[in-house]
Protein backbone atom coordinates (compact mmCIF):
# COMPACT_ATOMS: atom_id res chain seq x y z
CA UNK A 1 0.00 0.00 0.00
CA UNK A 2 1.04 3.57 -0.66
CA UNK A 3 -0.10 6.24 1.77
CA UNK A 4 -0.27 9.99 1.29
CA UNK A 5 3.09 10.78 2.87
CA UNK A 6 4.83 8.18 0.71
CA UNK A 7 3.17 9.51 -2.44
CA UNK A 8 4.04 13.11 -1.55
CA UNK A 9 7.68 12.22 -0.97
CA UNK A 10 7.73 10.20 -4.20
CA UNK A 11 6.46 13.20 -6.17
CA UNK A 12 9.13 15.43 -4.63
CA UNK A 13 11.83 12.83 -5.34
CA UNK A 14 10.69 12.58 -8.95
CA UNK A 15 10.76 16.36 -9.29
CA UNK A 16 14.29 16.49 -7.89
CA UNK A 17 15.48 13.72 -10.20
CA UNK A 18 14.28 15.45 -13.38
CA UNK A 19 15.68 18.74 -12.10
CA UNK A 20 19.07 17.15 -11.46
CA UNK A 21 19.10 15.52 -14.91
CA UNK A 22 17.31 18.10 -17.03
CA UNK A 23 20.40 19.03 -19.05
CA UNK A 24 20.88 15.41 -20.09
CA UNK A 25 17.22 15.28 -21.14
CA UNK A 26 17.55 18.62 -22.97
CA UNK A 27 20.50 17.23 -24.91
CA UNK A 28 18.26 14.57 -26.45
CA UNK A 29 16.34 17.17 -28.43
CA UNK A 30 17.16 16.41 -32.04
CA UNK A 31 16.61 19.90 -33.39
CA UNK A 32 19.70 22.04 -32.67
CA UNK A 33 17.80 25.34 -32.26
CA UNK A 34 18.37 26.97 -28.85
CA UNK A 35 14.97 26.60 -27.21
CA UNK A 36 12.96 25.90 -24.08
CA UNK A 37 13.97 22.26 -24.13
CA UNK A 38 12.02 19.26 -22.91
CA UNK A 39 13.96 18.56 -19.73
CA UNK A 40 13.75 22.18 -18.61
CA UNK A 41 10.02 22.41 -19.33
CA UNK A 42 9.22 19.14 -17.56
CA UNK A 43 11.41 20.08 -14.61
CA UNK A 44 9.76 23.48 -14.18
CA UNK A 45 6.31 21.94 -14.55
CA UNK A 46 6.68 19.31 -11.85
CA UNK A 47 8.72 21.78 -9.80
CA UNK A 48 5.55 23.84 -9.44
CA UNK A 49 3.93 20.85 -7.74
CA UNK A 50 6.94 20.19 -5.55
CA UNK A 51 6.73 23.62 -3.94
CA UNK A 52 3.12 23.11 -2.89
CA UNK A 53 3.54 19.48 -1.83
CA UNK A 54 6.36 20.38 0.56
CA UNK A 55 3.95 22.63 2.44
CA UNK A 56 1.27 19.97 2.93
CA UNK A 57 0.53 18.61 6.40
CA UNK A 58 1.58 15.10 7.36
CA UNK A 59 -2.06 13.97 7.84
CA UNK A 60 -2.34 13.18 4.16
CA UNK A 61 -4.27 10.88 1.85
CA UNK A 62 -3.28 9.77 -1.64
CA UNK A 63 -6.35 11.65 -2.88
CA UNK A 64 -5.22 14.96 -1.31
CA UNK A 65 -1.63 14.60 -2.52
CA UNK A 66 -2.50 13.65 -6.08
CA UNK A 67 -5.08 16.46 -6.35
CA UNK A 68 -2.61 19.01 -5.04
CA UNK A 69 0.06 17.81 -7.46
CA UNK A 70 -2.31 17.74 -10.44
CA UNK A 71 -3.59 21.25 -9.73
CA UNK A 72 -0.10 22.72 -9.42
CA UNK A 73 1.19 20.84 -12.48
CA UNK A 74 -1.68 22.17 -14.58
CA UNK A 75 -1.03 25.80 -13.62
CA UNK A 76 2.74 25.43 -13.89
CA UNK A 77 2.75 23.55 -17.20
CA UNK A 78 5.33 24.81 -19.71
CA UNK A 79 5.72 23.62 -23.27
CA UNK A 80 3.98 20.66 -24.86
CA UNK A 81 5.95 18.15 -22.80
CA UNK A 82 4.99 19.94 -19.58
CA UNK A 83 1.32 20.05 -20.51
CA UNK A 84 1.30 16.34 -21.38
CA UNK A 85 3.04 15.58 -18.08
CA UNK A 86 0.41 17.60 -16.21
CA UNK A 87 -2.39 15.74 -17.99
CA UNK A 88 -0.87 12.37 -17.14
CA UNK A 89 -0.86 13.26 -13.45
CA UNK A 90 -4.27 14.92 -13.67
CA UNK A 91 -5.72 11.63 -14.90
CA UNK A 92 -3.71 9.83 -12.22
CA UNK A 93 -5.39 11.99 -9.57
CA UNK A 94 -8.81 10.90 -10.86
CA UNK A 95 -7.86 7.34 -10.03
CA UNK A 96 -7.00 8.36 -6.47
CA UNK A 97 -10.35 10.06 -5.75
CA UNK A 98 -11.89 9.04 -2.44
CA UNK A 99 -8.87 6.99 -1.36
CA UNK A 100 -6.70 7.29 1.74
CA UNK A 101 -4.19 4.71 0.48
CA UNK A 102 -3.59 3.02 -2.85
CA UNK A 103 -2.82 -0.58 -3.70
CA UNK A 104 -1.28 -1.79 -6.95
CA UNK A 105 -4.70 -2.12 -8.57
CA UNK A 106 -5.52 1.56 -7.90
CA UNK A 107 -2.15 2.63 -9.30
CA UNK A 108 -2.76 0.66 -12.49
CA UNK A 109 -6.19 2.27 -12.92
CA UNK A 110 -4.78 5.73 -12.21
CA UNK A 111 -2.06 5.29 -14.82
CA UNK A 112 -4.64 4.19 -17.39
CA UNK A 113 -6.76 7.28 -16.67
CA UNK A 114 -3.70 9.51 -16.99
CA UNK A 115 -2.79 8.13 -20.39
CA UNK A 116 -6.39 8.52 -21.58
CA UNK A 117 -6.41 12.17 -20.49
CA UNK A 118 -3.13 12.92 -22.27
CA UNK A 119 -4.12 11.22 -25.54
CA UNK A 120 -7.49 12.97 -25.53
CA UNK A 121 -5.85 16.39 -25.30
CA UNK A 122 -3.55 15.86 -28.30
CA UNK A 123 -5.31 16.28 -31.64
CA UNK A 124 -2.88 14.10 -33.58
CA UNK A 125 -0.91 11.93 -31.12
CA UNK A 126 2.56 11.05 -32.38
CA UNK A 127 3.84 7.60 -31.44
CA UNK A 128 7.45 7.37 -30.38
CA UNK A 129 7.03 10.15 -27.83
CA UNK A 130 6.22 10.48 -24.11
CA UNK A 131 2.67 9.39 -24.99
CA UNK A 132 3.90 6.01 -26.21
CA UNK A 133 6.16 5.49 -23.21
CA UNK A 134 3.37 6.32 -20.74
CA UNK A 135 0.81 4.20 -22.62
CA UNK A 136 2.94 1.06 -22.75
CA UNK A 137 3.86 1.52 -19.08
CA UNK A 138 0.16 1.75 -18.17
CA UNK A 139 -0.68 -1.27 -20.31
CA UNK A 140 1.96 -3.30 -18.48
CA UNK A 141 0.45 -2.23 -15.15
CA UNK A 142 -3.00 -3.41 -16.25
CA UNK A 143 -1.56 -6.69 -17.55
CA UNK A 144 0.27 -7.32 -14.27
CA UNK A 145 -2.94 -6.90 -12.26
CA UNK A 146 -4.66 -9.43 -14.50
CA UNK A 147 -1.77 -11.87 -14.02
CA UNK A 148 -1.25 -11.26 -10.30
CA UNK A 149 -4.25 -9.53 -8.65
CA UNK A 150 -2.44 -9.37 -5.29
CA UNK A 151 0.85 -7.95 -6.58
CA UNK A 152 2.41 -5.43 -4.19
CA UNK A 153 3.02 -1.78 -5.05
CA UNK A 154 6.83 -2.08 -5.07
CA UNK A 155 6.74 -4.78 -7.73
CA UNK A 156 4.11 -2.83 -9.64
CA UNK A 157 6.35 0.24 -9.71
CA UNK A 158 9.33 -1.85 -10.83
CA UNK A 159 7.38 -3.47 -13.68
CA UNK A 160 5.97 -0.15 -14.86
CA UNK A 161 9.47 1.34 -14.92
CA UNK A 162 10.85 -1.64 -16.86
CA UNK A 163 8.03 -1.30 -19.40
CA UNK A 164 8.64 2.44 -19.69
CA UNK A 165 12.35 1.92 -20.31
CA UNK A 166 11.62 -0.76 -22.92
CA UNK A 167 9.17 1.59 -24.65
CA UNK A 168 11.70 4.40 -24.50
CA UNK A 169 14.33 2.21 -26.16
CA UNK A 170 11.90 1.57 -29.03
CA UNK A 171 11.11 5.23 -29.74
CA UNK A 172 13.83 5.52 -32.43
CA UNK A 173 12.10 2.71 -34.35
CA UNK A 174 8.86 4.70 -34.36
CA UNK A 175 10.36 8.08 -35.21
CA UNK A 176 13.03 7.96 -37.96
CA UNK A 177 14.38 11.37 -36.96
CA UNK A 178 15.35 9.92 -33.57
CA UNK A 179 16.97 6.89 -35.14
CA UNK A 180 19.05 9.01 -37.50
CA UNK A 181 20.25 11.18 -34.63
CA UNK A 182 20.95 8.14 -32.45
CA UNK A 183 18.84 9.28 -29.50
CA UNK A 184 15.64 8.30 -27.70
CA UNK A 185 12.67 10.64 -27.25
CA UNK A 186 13.37 13.44 -24.78
CA UNK A 187 9.84 13.53 -23.35
CA UNK A 188 9.85 9.79 -22.84
CA UNK A 189 13.22 10.03 -21.10
CA UNK A 190 11.81 12.76 -18.87
CA UNK A 191 8.91 10.51 -17.89
CA UNK A 192 11.29 7.65 -17.08
CA UNK A 193 13.53 9.99 -15.06
CA UNK A 194 10.59 11.18 -12.94
CA UNK A 195 9.36 7.61 -12.43
CA UNK A 196 12.88 6.54 -11.34
CA UNK A 197 12.94 9.35 -8.80
CA UNK A 198 9.57 8.27 -7.44
CA UNK A 199 10.68 4.63 -7.30
CA UNK A 200 13.51 5.53 -4.90
CA UNK A 201 10.87 6.41 -2.29
CA UNK A 202 8.35 3.68 -3.19
CA UNK A 203 11.11 1.09 -2.67
CA UNK A 204 11.49 2.34 0.88
CA UNK A 205 14.68 4.25 0.25
CA UNK A 206 15.53 7.90 0.72
CA UNK A 207 14.12 10.73 -1.32
CA UNK A 208 16.45 11.95 -4.06
CA UNK A 209 17.66 15.39 -3.00
CA UNK A 210 17.90 18.40 -5.26
CA UNK A 211 21.42 19.15 -6.45
CA UNK A 212 20.56 22.78 -7.20
CA UNK A 213 21.39 25.75 -5.02
CA UNK A 214 18.44 27.89 -3.84
CA UNK A 215 17.60 30.76 -6.16
CA UNK A 216 18.70 34.21 -5.15
CA UNK A 217 15.99 36.34 -3.62
CA UNK A 218 16.33 39.24 -6.04
CA UNK A 219 16.65 37.21 -9.20
CA UNK A 220 13.55 38.77 -10.80
CA UNK A 221 13.45 42.37 -11.92
CA UNK A 222 10.69 44.86 -12.61
CA UNK A 223 9.52 45.12 -16.19
CA UNK A 224 7.73 48.14 -17.56
CA UNK A 225 7.63 49.92 -14.17
CA UNK A 226 9.73 52.95 -13.20
CA UNK A 227 12.54 51.74 -10.96
CA UNK A 228 13.44 54.98 -9.20
CA UNK A 229 10.84 54.99 -6.40
CA UNK A 230 11.70 56.40 -3.00
CA UNK A 231 10.52 54.74 0.20
CA UNK A 232 7.76 57.36 0.43
CA UNK A 233 6.33 56.05 -2.85
CA UNK A 234 5.29 52.77 -1.19
CA UNK A 235 1.61 53.31 -0.41
CA UNK A 236 0.94 49.80 0.91
CA UNK A 237 3.82 48.46 2.94
CA UNK A 238 3.25 44.73 3.30
CA UNK A 239 3.60 42.27 0.43
CA UNK A 240 1.20 39.53 1.52
CA UNK A 241 0.88 36.12 -0.13
CA UNK A 242 -0.93 32.92 0.76
CA UNK A 243 -2.72 29.92 -0.71
CA UNK A 244 -6.22 29.08 0.50
CA UNK A 245 -7.02 25.39 0.48
CA UNK A 246 -10.77 25.41 -0.07
CA UNK A 247 -12.83 23.84 2.71
CA UNK A 248 -16.21 25.21 1.63
CA UNK A 249 -17.78 24.39 -1.75
CA UNK A 250 -19.20 27.92 -1.97
CA UNK A 251 -15.85 29.67 -1.38
CA UNK A 252 -16.12 32.78 -3.56
CA UNK A 253 -12.78 34.12 -4.87
CA UNK A 254 -14.51 37.12 -6.47
CA UNK A 255 -15.75 38.43 -3.12
CA UNK A 256 -12.31 37.92 -1.60
CA UNK A 257 -10.69 39.72 -4.52
CA UNK A 258 -13.07 42.65 -4.10
CA UNK A 259 -12.21 42.87 -0.40
CA UNK A 260 -8.45 42.71 -1.04
CA UNK A 261 -8.77 45.48 -3.62
CA UNK A 262 -10.49 47.62 -0.99
CA UNK A 263 -7.54 47.34 1.40
CA UNK A 264 -4.59 47.33 -1.03
CA UNK A 265 -3.28 47.10 -4.58
CA UNK A 266 -1.34 44.70 -6.85
CA UNK A 267 -4.07 42.16 -6.16
CA UNK A 268 -3.78 38.75 -7.81
CA UNK A 269 -6.34 36.02 -7.11
CA UNK A 270 -6.12 32.81 -9.15
CA UNK A 271 -8.28 29.80 -8.30
CA UNK A 272 -9.19 26.31 -9.40
CA UNK A 273 -11.16 23.45 -7.86
CA UNK A 274 -8.78 23.01 -4.94
CA UNK A 275 -7.07 26.28 -4.06
CA UNK A 276 -7.16 30.06 -4.26
CA UNK A 277 -3.75 31.67 -4.73
CA UNK A 278 -3.59 35.27 -3.46
CA UNK A 279 -1.18 38.19 -3.56
CA UNK A 280 -1.83 41.73 -2.28
CA UNK A 281 0.12 44.81 -1.19
CA UNK A 282 -1.66 46.17 1.88
CA UNK A 283 -1.22 47.94 5.21
CA UNK A 284 -3.59 45.40 6.78
CA UNK A 285 -2.09 41.93 6.25
CA UNK A 286 -3.90 40.57 9.29
CA UNK A 287 -7.27 41.56 7.86
CA UNK A 288 -6.37 39.94 4.54
CA UNK A 289 -5.51 36.69 6.32
CA UNK A 290 -8.66 36.80 8.47
CA UNK A 291 -10.82 37.20 5.37
CA UNK A 292 -9.01 34.30 3.70
CA UNK A 293 -9.46 31.98 6.68
CA UNK A 294 -13.22 32.13 6.20
CA UNK A 295 -12.75 30.18 2.95
CA UNK A 296 -10.29 27.50 4.06
CA UNK A 297 -6.97 26.76 5.71
CA UNK A 298 -3.86 28.63 4.57
CA UNK A 299 -0.47 27.46 3.33
CA UNK A 300 2.53 29.18 1.71
CA UNK A 301 1.93 32.30 3.83
CA UNK A 302 4.46 35.08 3.36
CA UNK A 303 4.42 38.69 4.59
CA UNK A 304 7.28 41.07 3.74
CA UNK A 305 7.69 44.64 4.93
CA UNK A 306 8.61 46.35 1.65
CA UNK A 307 9.73 49.58 3.34
CA UNK A 308 12.26 47.68 5.46
CA UNK A 309 13.41 45.61 2.48
CA UNK A 310 13.81 48.75 0.41
CA UNK A 311 15.81 50.53 3.09
CA UNK A 312 18.13 47.62 3.84
CA UNK A 313 18.77 46.18 0.44
CA UNK A 314 18.65 49.13 -1.91
CA UNK A 315 16.02 47.31 -3.96
CA UNK A 316 13.57 49.66 -5.62
CA UNK A 317 9.88 49.66 -4.78
CA UNK A 318 9.22 48.64 -8.35
CA UNK A 319 11.41 45.57 -7.98
CA UNK A 320 9.78 44.70 -4.68
CA UNK A 321 6.44 44.85 -6.41
CA UNK A 322 7.33 41.92 -8.66
CA UNK A 323 10.23 39.97 -7.22
CA UNK A 324 8.11 37.43 -5.35
CA UNK A 325 5.48 36.50 -7.93
CA UNK A 326 5.49 36.48 -11.68
CA UNK A 327 1.82 37.38 -11.75
CA UNK A 328 2.24 40.86 -10.23
CA UNK A 329 3.11 42.33 -13.61
CA UNK A 330 -0.48 41.43 -14.50
CA UNK A 331 -2.73 42.83 -11.73
CA UNK A 332 -6.23 41.40 -11.83
CA UNK A 333 -8.90 43.41 -13.64
CA UNK A 334 -12.61 42.70 -13.29
CA UNK A 335 -14.57 42.12 -16.50
CA UNK A 336 -15.92 45.31 -18.05
CA UNK A 337 -19.41 44.32 -19.19
CA UNK A 338 -19.29 46.98 -21.90
CA UNK A 339 -16.15 45.55 -23.48
CA UNK A 340 -16.60 42.50 -25.68
CA UNK A 341 -13.05 41.60 -26.70
CA UNK A 342 -9.53 41.71 -25.32
CA UNK A 343 -6.19 40.29 -26.44
CA UNK A 344 -3.19 38.52 -24.91
CA UNK A 345 -0.07 37.73 -26.95
CA UNK A 346 3.20 35.94 -26.19
CA UNK A 347 6.40 37.54 -27.46
CA UNK A 348 10.03 38.11 -26.50
CA UNK A 349 11.79 41.44 -26.92
CA UNK A 350 10.64 44.99 -26.19
CA UNK A 351 10.28 45.81 -29.88
CA UNK A 352 8.13 42.74 -30.46
CA UNK A 353 6.05 43.63 -27.43
CA UNK A 354 5.47 47.15 -28.69
CA UNK A 355 4.31 45.87 -32.08
CA UNK A 356 1.50 43.97 -30.40
CA UNK A 357 0.62 46.81 -28.05
CA UNK A 358 0.39 49.19 -31.01
CA UNK A 359 -2.09 46.82 -32.66
CA UNK A 360 -4.36 46.79 -29.60
CA UNK A 361 -3.12 43.83 -27.58
CA UNK A 362 -3.86 44.36 -23.88
CA UNK A 363 -1.15 42.20 -22.30
CA UNK A 364 2.05 40.72 -23.70
CA UNK A 365 3.45 37.70 -21.87
CA UNK A 366 7.23 37.58 -22.03
CA UNK A 367 8.31 34.33 -23.60
CA UNK A 368 8.96 32.41 -26.76
CA UNK A 369 11.36 29.76 -27.96
CA UNK A 370 13.92 29.92 -25.16
CA UNK A 371 11.52 30.25 -22.25
CA UNK A 372 8.00 28.95 -22.64
CA UNK A 373 5.61 30.72 -20.26
CA UNK A 374 3.51 28.58 -17.96
CA UNK A 375 -0.24 28.19 -18.09
CA UNK A 376 -0.41 30.33 -14.96
CA UNK A 377 1.60 33.11 -16.61
CA UNK A 378 -0.86 33.24 -19.50
CA UNK A 379 -3.84 32.94 -17.15
CA UNK A 380 -2.64 35.95 -15.15
CA UNK A 381 -2.45 38.00 -18.35
CA UNK A 382 -5.98 36.93 -19.28
CA UNK A 383 -7.25 37.99 -15.85
CA UNK A 384 -5.56 41.36 -16.33
CA UNK A 385 -7.56 41.94 -19.52
CA UNK A 386 -10.94 43.52 -18.65
CA UNK A 387 -13.00 42.00 -21.44
CA UNK A 388 -15.81 39.46 -21.57
CA UNK A 389 -13.87 37.40 -24.14
CA UNK A 390 -10.09 37.25 -24.49
CA UNK A 391 -8.28 36.07 -27.61
CA UNK A 392 -4.87 34.51 -26.88
CA UNK A 393 -2.08 34.47 -29.47
CA UNK A 394 0.62 31.94 -28.35
CA UNK A 395 2.87 32.70 -31.36
CA UNK A 396 4.86 29.50 -30.85
CA UNK A 397 3.86 25.88 -31.46
CA UNK A 398 5.30 24.83 -28.09
CA UNK A 399 3.11 27.31 -26.20
CA UNK A 400 -0.27 26.49 -27.77
CA UNK A 401 -1.11 23.60 -25.44
CA UNK A 402 -0.21 25.57 -22.31
CA UNK A 403 -2.40 28.43 -23.53
CA UNK A 404 -5.30 26.08 -24.21
CA UNK A 405 -5.32 24.93 -20.58
CA UNK A 406 -6.43 28.42 -19.54
CA UNK A 407 -9.80 27.99 -21.26
CA UNK A 408 -11.20 26.00 -18.32
CA UNK A 409 -9.33 27.97 -15.66
CA UNK A 410 -10.22 31.57 -16.56
CA UNK A 411 -13.16 33.46 -15.06
CA UNK A 412 -14.00 34.88 -18.51
CA UNK A 413 -14.37 33.42 -21.99
CA UNK A 414 -11.10 32.54 -23.76
CA UNK A 415 -10.33 31.67 -27.38
CA UNK A 416 -6.83 30.43 -28.22
CA UNK A 417 -5.80 30.98 -31.84
CA UNK A 418 -3.10 28.55 -32.91
CA UNK A 419 -0.57 31.12 -34.10
CA UNK A 420 2.87 29.55 -34.40
CA UNK A 421 5.00 32.66 -34.93
CA UNK A 422 5.03 36.37 -34.16
CA UNK A 423 4.24 37.30 -37.81
CA UNK A 424 1.18 35.06 -37.64
CA UNK A 425 0.10 36.76 -34.44
CA UNK A 426 0.53 40.20 -35.98
CA UNK A 427 -1.47 39.17 -39.05
CA UNK A 428 -4.27 37.87 -36.84
CA UNK A 429 -4.45 41.20 -34.99
CA UNK A 430 -4.56 43.17 -38.24
CA UNK A 431 -7.49 41.03 -39.40
CA UNK A 432 -9.59 41.67 -36.30
CA UNK A 433 -12.68 43.81 -36.83
CA UNK A 434 -14.54 45.01 -33.68
CA UNK A 435 -17.72 45.36 -35.72
CA UNK A 436 -17.77 41.64 -36.49
CA UNK A 437 -18.95 38.84 -34.20
CA UNK A 438 -16.79 36.23 -32.50
CA UNK A 439 -17.21 33.50 -35.11
CA UNK A 440 -16.53 35.84 -38.04
CA UNK A 441 -13.45 37.28 -36.35
CA UNK A 442 -12.01 33.86 -35.56
CA UNK A 443 -12.46 32.75 -39.16
CA UNK A 444 -10.97 35.97 -40.54
CA UNK A 445 -8.00 35.90 -38.15
CA UNK A 446 -7.24 32.26 -38.96
CA UNK A 447 -7.42 32.93 -42.69
CA UNK A 448 -5.09 35.91 -42.27
CA UNK A 449 -2.37 34.18 -40.26
CA UNK A 450 -2.45 31.03 -42.39
CA UNK A 451 -1.47 33.12 -45.43
CA UNK A 452 1.64 34.52 -43.75
CA UNK A 453 5.01 33.08 -44.66
CA UNK A 454 7.37 33.14 -41.68
CA UNK A 455 11.14 32.97 -41.76
CA UNK A 456 13.52 32.95 -38.80
CA UNK A 457 17.28 32.92 -38.53
CA UNK A 458 19.05 31.63 -35.46
CA UNK A 459 22.21 29.69 -34.62
CA UNK A 460 22.91 26.02 -34.00
CA UNK A 461 23.19 25.34 -30.28
CA UNK A 462 25.08 22.09 -30.89
CA UNK A 463 26.45 19.84 -33.62
CA UNK A 464 23.72 17.86 -35.32
CA UNK A 465 22.78 15.76 -38.31
CA UNK A 466 19.24 16.84 -39.08
CA UNK A 467 17.14 16.04 -42.16
CA UNK A 468 20.19 15.67 -44.38
CA UNK A 469 21.94 18.76 -43.00
CA UNK A 470 25.35 18.37 -41.37
CA UNK A 471 25.23 21.14 -38.80
CA UNK A 472 28.08 22.55 -36.76
CA UNK A 473 27.57 24.45 -33.53
CA UNK A 474 27.35 28.19 -34.21
CA UNK A 475 26.26 27.94 -37.85
CA UNK A 476 23.27 29.97 -39.01
CA UNK A 477 20.00 28.08 -39.34
CA UNK A 478 17.40 29.40 -41.77
CA UNK A 479 13.90 28.34 -40.73
CA UNK A 480 11.04 28.50 -43.23
CA UNK A 481 7.57 28.14 -41.71
CA UNK A 482 8.99 26.20 -38.79
CA UNK A 483 11.18 23.84 -40.81
CA UNK A 484 14.91 23.96 -41.44
CA UNK A 485 15.47 25.26 -44.98
CA UNK A 486 19.26 25.54 -45.13
CA UNK A 487 22.44 26.19 -43.18
CA UNK A 488 24.68 29.20 -43.84
CA UNK A 489 27.67 31.13 -42.50
CA UNK A 490 26.91 34.69 -43.65
CA UNK A 491 23.97 36.55 -42.11
CA UNK A 492 23.26 38.87 -45.05
CA UNK A 493 23.24 36.00 -47.55
CA UNK A 494 20.96 34.02 -45.25
CA UNK A 495 18.38 36.79 -44.91
CA UNK A 496 18.30 37.54 -48.65
CA UNK A 497 18.05 33.89 -49.66
CA UNK A 498 15.37 33.07 -47.09
CA UNK A 499 13.27 36.14 -47.93
CA UNK A 500 13.44 35.36 -51.63
CA UNK A 501 12.37 31.77 -50.97
CA UNK A 502 9.37 32.90 -48.91
CA UNK A 503 8.40 35.42 -51.56
CA UNK A 504 8.49 32.81 -54.34
CA UNK A 505 6.09 30.62 -52.36
CA UNK A 506 3.71 33.41 -51.44
CA UNK A 507 0.11 32.86 -52.53
CA UNK A 508 -0.45 36.57 -53.10
CA UNK A 509 0.32 37.34 -56.75
CA UNK A 510 -0.97 40.94 -56.62
CA UNK A 511 1.76 42.34 -54.42
CA UNK A 512 3.49 41.47 -51.17
CA UNK A 513 4.58 43.11 -47.96
CA UNK A 514 7.83 41.99 -46.32
CA UNK A 515 8.75 42.78 -42.71
CA UNK A 516 12.27 42.20 -41.46
CA UNK A 517 12.39 42.19 -37.64
CA UNK A 518 15.93 42.22 -36.33
CA UNK A 519 16.98 41.03 -32.88
CA UNK A 520 19.07 42.23 -29.99
CA UNK A 521 22.29 40.71 -31.34
CA UNK A 522 22.14 42.63 -34.63
CA UNK A 523 23.43 46.21 -34.81
CA UNK A 524 21.43 48.93 -36.50
CA UNK A 525 24.18 49.29 -39.09
CA UNK A 526 24.08 45.57 -39.90
CA UNK A 527 20.30 45.63 -40.10
CA UNK A 528 20.25 48.60 -42.50
CA UNK A 529 22.82 46.95 -44.75
CA UNK A 530 20.82 43.70 -44.84
CA UNK A 531 17.58 45.60 -45.42
CA UNK A 532 19.11 47.29 -48.46
CA UNK A 533 20.36 43.95 -49.79
CA UNK A 534 16.83 42.53 -49.58
CA UNK A 535 15.38 45.61 -51.31
CA UNK A 536 17.95 45.25 -54.09
CA UNK A 537 16.95 41.62 -54.53
CA UNK A 538 13.13 41.74 -54.30
CA UNK A 539 12.20 45.43 -54.10
CA UNK A 540 10.37 45.33 -57.42
CA UNK A 541 8.09 42.58 -56.11
CA UNK A 542 7.28 43.79 -52.61
CA UNK A 543 7.51 46.60 -50.10
CA UNK A 544 10.21 45.85 -47.52
CA UNK A 545 10.03 47.30 -43.98
CA UNK A 546 12.69 47.03 -41.27
CA UNK A 547 11.74 46.90 -37.56
CA UNK A 548 13.89 46.54 -34.43
CA UNK A 549 12.20 43.73 -32.50
CA UNK A 550 14.99 43.33 -29.91
CA UNK A 551 14.13 39.63 -29.69
CA UNK A 552 16.71 37.23 -28.23
CA UNK A 553 18.04 34.11 -29.99
CA UNK A 554 16.68 35.01 -33.45
CA UNK A 555 18.83 37.40 -35.49
CA UNK A 556 15.92 38.01 -37.85
CA UNK A 557 12.25 37.11 -37.99
CA UNK A 558 10.82 37.59 -41.48
CA UNK A 559 7.20 38.00 -42.47
CA UNK A 560 5.94 37.75 -46.06
CA UNK A 561 2.28 38.46 -46.72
Amino acid sequence: MINGILLRDAFVSGANNISNNRQQVDALNVFPVPDGDTGTNMSMTIGAAKRELLNMKDELTVEAVSKKAASALLRGARGNSGVILSLLFRGFSKGMEGKETAAAKEIATALELGVAAAYKAVMKPTEGTILTVARLAAERAKQLIEEEPDVDTVRMWDEVLIAAKDALAQTPELLPVLKKAGVVDAGGQGFVTIWEGMKAVIDGGKMIESAEEPQKVHEKRAQGIAADFNEEDITFGYCTEFIINKEKPDADPLKLRAYLESIGDCVVVVDDEEIIKCHVHTNEPGNAIQAALKLGYLTNMKIDNMRVQHGHSGTSAAELAVQDTEETQFPYCAVDEEREYGFVAVAAGEGMKQLFLDLGVDQVVSGGQTMNPSTEDILAAIHATPAKRVFVLPNNKNIIMAAEQTINLADRAVDVLQTRSVPQGLAAMLAFDPAEGRRENIMNMIKAFEKVGTGAITFAARDSDFEGHKIKEGQLLAMENGKLAFVEEDLKKTVVRLTHSLLRKSSNKDGNFITLIYGEDVTEEQAEEIHQAVVDKVGDQAEVVLIHGQQPVYYFVISVE
